[in-house]
Parts: C-alpha cells; sequence; structure tokens
C-alpha cells in the first residue's frame, strides 16, 4: 500500500512539473463588462489595470487554472463622472474594495474549442462560484518570436445584487444583471 501511495505521490508531483505557465499579453487584452441603461440602452466599461495567468499541463488546457486580478480604480466607461461613482462606495467602493479576482476551479471541454470555465469570483468583498464560457483560438507559434500563443474569448453574465454592487440603485436605472467579457492573447513562458 505504501508503494502505490509513494508512486501516486510521485506521478501527480511529476505531472505538477510539466505545467506551463501563460501570461497574458495586456496589449491584446481587455477585461470588460456590459450593463443596461434606463432598460434602453448598453453602458459598456473595462478595467484598464489587470494581470492574469494561466497554469496547464495539458495541451488542450483541461487541467488550466485560471487566475485574475483587476485594479477597480482603473475602471472606464469613457465618462470620468460615472467611473467616480462606480468608485464610490455606491457601487464597488475602491477605497475599501480595491481588487476584482477571479480564480477557477475548473476548465471543460464542451466541444471542439469550446469550453466552460467556474470559479470564485470575489468583488466588493463578496466571493460567489461563476461559470462563464470560453472560446480558445490556437494555440499556435507566434510569427515574430516563435512562442506559442493562445486567445481566450471568455463570456458570461452575473448578478451585481449577488456581489452587492449598488444595492440602492433601481434595476430600473442600471441593470442587475452584467454581461462579462474577456478577449486575451497569452504567451506560454
Amino acid at each position: 500500500m505504501k508503494k502505490i501511495t509513494l508512486f501516486t505521490a510521485l506521478l501527480l508531483s511529476s505531472a505538477a512539473a510539466f505545467a506551463q505557465t501563460w501570461t497574458v499579453d495586456k496589449a491584446h487584452a481587455k477585461v470588460g463588462f456590459t450593463v443596461t441603461h434606463l432598460m434602453v440602452s448598453e453602458v459598456d466599461g473595462n478595467f484598464k489595470t489587470f494581470d492574469a495567468k494561466i497554469t496547464s499541463a495539458k495541451p488542450d488546457f483541461t487541467d488550466a487554472v485560471v487566475e485574475l486580478t483587476a485594479d477597480v480604480n482603473s475602471i472606464d466607461t469613457d465618462n470620468e463622472r460615472r467611473d467616480a461613482d462606480l468608485k464610490s462606495e455606491k457601487f464597488f467602493d475602491a477605497a475599501k474594495y480595491p481588487t476584482l479576482t477571479f480564480k477557477s476551479t475548473s476548465f471543460k471541454k464542451v466541444e471542439g474549442k469550446k469550453y466552460k470555465v467556474t470559479g470564485d469570483l470575489t468583488m466588493h468583498g463578496v466571493t460567489k462560484p461563476v461559470t462563464l464560457d470560453v472560446v480558445l483560438t490556437g494555440p499556435v507559434q507566434h510569427p515574430m518570436n516563435k512562442k506559442d500563443i493562445a486567445g481566450f474569448k471568455i463570456t458570461g453574465e452575473l448578478k451585481r445584487s449577488d456581489f452587492n454592487i449598488g444595492p440602492g440603485m433601481s434595476t430600473a436605472v442600471v441593470s442587475d444583471e452584467v454581461t462579462l467579457r474577456a478577449n486575451a492573447e497569452f504567451g506560454k513562458q
């Protein structure tokens, strides 16, 4: 029995040793969201400052761990007054909760290049599980530096009320449903 346990431990540690880290190319990435304003128009925003990495030993990414951190103070909706309001205690309370984080707990292939990523999203001091859709492009070899790169298009929805964001704001003014979008190119290190 001890031999089996030792063998299993060695097998798991050798698999971890072959895991590759993929880092985000920030020049070719965007982390954004969309809400509906007054039930008629969509307002887009994004986080200008963020970091992300993916760790995976399998070439199809089915064992991937995705980690993202975004600076709430970098929120940008192309309107300074609205951005200041979003950073205030009425919404994100960036002074008290300056970062938003996501760490995946599973990355499962649905079919072809389509996946579902599930993980813990933390915003405004609240952590909740979310499941997002992922479309993988690549991996391919970068034509200039000859390193492997892969693209990930991530989409999904959540309710801002689940994270206590804008609790005093009527859903007739700003929708409770928030559409998430992230497009990112990652390079294998």
